[in-house]
């Protein structure tokens, strides 16, 4: 029988395993922003504004495993490894964001058993809400990949000269009055 773990060791590995998916998720926010910023400078507004919106919600998922951390008692780590991949043409972006995803989502049911295995059924929680995200993250990539692959120049040139706009501004700290 194997030794038993104390509370302290059991909540380390859940802040180790939430920390090692803040950095994958800013990882991607790094990632689908250059891919934004590539797209739209390529003038297919539609697919950088899907990007820039799927960034904010790696955003989202960044913060809440931070706050998740800190309820934990650690401190949230602030960077990530990985090498970015910039300057991909339109026809290389969704298929490596496709695996991205797949990865991630892997790696993310891995940490939720971890989470499980230690006795933190609210950080499992946690991760099946963000699992389900990333797998409509890859569900999107996937589609516009095979469209892309399928369609080719037909496709993309229904969506060249589209508008990269996201909507209306979000409130962020100088719009909210927040100085």
């Amino acid at each position: 029988m194997s030794e038993r773990l104390s509370k302290e060791e059991r909540r380390a590995r859940v802040i180790d395993v939430l920390n090692e998916a803040r950095a994958m998720e800013l990882f991607g926010i790094t990632q689908y922003m250059n891919q934004h910023y590539g797209l739209d400078d390529m003038d297919y507004g539609e697919l950088a504004a899907k990007m820039k919106l799927i960034a904010i919600d790696e955003m989202r998922h960044a913060e809440m495993f931070a706050e998740r951390v800190k309820e934990l008692g650690g401190e949230p780590c602030t960077s990530y490894e990985g090498d970015l991949q910039k300057g991909q043409d339109v026809h290389s972006i969704y298929p490596y964001d496709t695996k991205l995803e797949d990865d991630t989502i892997d790696i993310y049911s891995q940490f939720l058993l971890v989470c499980r295995e230690n006795g933190d059924s609210l950080s499992a929680k946690l991760f099946e809400t963000i699992i389900e995200e990333e797998q409509a993250h890859m569900n999107y990539f996937d589609n516009v990949g095979n469209h892309i692959q399928a369609l080719g120049d037909t496709y993309l040139s229904k969506i060249a000269g589209t508008s990269a706009s996201t909507g209306p501004s979000t409130k962020g700290f100088l719009i909210s009055g927040g100085n």
